[in-house]
């Protein structure tokens, strides 16, 4: 981290209320250069460095990527985080592990080693960056309905959400005759294909997976008739009841908090995965009509929560999404549609309509035109000339 202290921009009243009421993260032998951030805000590691800060109470996320040697290129590798919940005063300790190339912080759990290091926090404060403060407001509104159990029950058992998943193959050939059985990969392949077909099918090492609702490929019930499959289609409120039912069902608003997991760990983490959720809890309760008018509650907050995080996002990388398959635009063209129908509260009916103002005037998206692909496109050509 470069060694600024932007406590010197706070207010002195909010500086000094952290300073005796932040947590303190003490990172101990983080390599030079490393990339190292909390919640919205990274830096390089420099070499007075030693932790962080003036951490208000809540919810965090502490992500970093280790760094080569400058001999071997000081190339950066991926991205590691983990949620860390908080207290006023906490001091949390830890040790990078040269070996694993991650924090180790196993010292938190000695009581003596914890009580060293708070008794030592004033020779120490030099070399404490301090809490980037001015985007607190950020992270708040990008995670204000995420718990601490919320986020412990979606992050893997490893407590580690990595940018590469960490893969093993499905079937451990371990006996001579197992991978002799196995189709041989030094004959010519046919295909494409038969080349896929022949690489090892490979899955999440157990314990590093994240933990998502699993939202449905099937909208509809056991035995629908045609007639069902087609409203449950069209309408996937059956699916959403499913998913709050099996996972949310004493806090439904939770699956609000595990949209904002999920775009939380692809903005900051860089985590593909936590976008592909994102997308497809988006798209379920954005066409599920019936719970609309069911569901007040957990719609306006939705509003809420897709106001702060498409603010965070540059046009441009829904430009290129848009143009690929329009999912966005598709799916909130389908959420404002069903808003302004009947049934639905008023409040709700006025907010969408405000939201749709604002994306329309921020992205210069137009959710009234028609986005079916699957209509030609005419294009008129100046008089005189003519398509080849």
């Amino acid at each position: 981290m470069a060694n600024s202290d932007n406590s010197a921009d706070m207010d002195p009243d909010v500086a000094l209320r952290l300073f005796e009421e932040g947590a303190t993260l003490v990172l101990l032998g983080v390599p030079l250069g490393t990339e190292l951030g909390i919640d919205c805000k990274s830096w390089k590691v420099g070499p007075r460095f030693k932790g962080v800060k003036m951490i208000p109470p809540g919810l965090h996320f502490l992500h970093y990527s280790s760094v080569n040697s400058p001999g071997c290129g000081g190339e950066v590798g991926p991205k590691t985080g983990l949620f860390l919940a908080l207290g006023p005063r906490d001091v949390l300790v830890a040790n990078w592990d040269p070996k694993e190339e991650d924090l180790d912080f196993s010292a938190s759990r000695d009581e003596e080693e914890v009580s060293r290091v708070r008794a030592g926090l004033r020779e120490l404060d030099p070399f404490l960056g301090p809490y980037p403060y001015e985007l607190m407001r950020k992270w708040v509104s990008l995670t204000d309905r995420l718990s601490e159990e919320l986020a412990k029950n979606l992050q893997p058992l490893s407590g580690r959400v990595c940018a590469f998943s960490d893969v093993v193959p499905e079937q451990q050939l371990t006996h001579t005759e197992d991978r002799a059985a196995q189709p041989r990969n030094d004959a010519a392949c046919r295909s494409m294909k038969e080349g896929l077909e022949r690489l090892p099918r490979m899955k999440p090492r157990e314990g590093t997976e994240l933990r998502f609702s699993v939202v449905p490929d099937r909208k509809y019930p056991p035995g629908a008739t045609p007639a069902e499959i087609t409203r449950c289609s069209l309408d996937q409120s059956y699916a959403l009841e499913a998913v709050l039912r099996e996972n949310h069902q004493l806090q439904p608003l939770d699956l609000l908090g595990e949209l904002q997991f999920a775009f939380v760990c692809f903005l900051v983490g860089n985590v593909y995965e936590g976008f592909e959720h994102w997308k497809r809890l988006l798209a379920l309760l954005c066409r599920s009509e019936e719970a609309m008018r069911t569901r007040s509650a957990l719609y306006l907050g939705l509003v809420a929560v897709l106001y702060h995080q498409l603010g965070e996002i540059s046009p441009d990388f829904f430009v290129d999404i848009v143009s690929q398959s329009n999912f966005l635009t598709s799916t909130l063209q389908d959420f404002f549609q069903s808003a302004g129908g009947p049934g639905v509260d008023a409040t709700l009916r006025r907010r969408a309509e405000k939201f749709k103002a604002h994306l329309t005037k921020k992205f210069r998206w137009d959710f009234d035109a028609d986005l079916d692909d699957c209509e030609p496109v005419v294009v008129e050509l100046p008089a005189g000339l003519e398509a080849d």
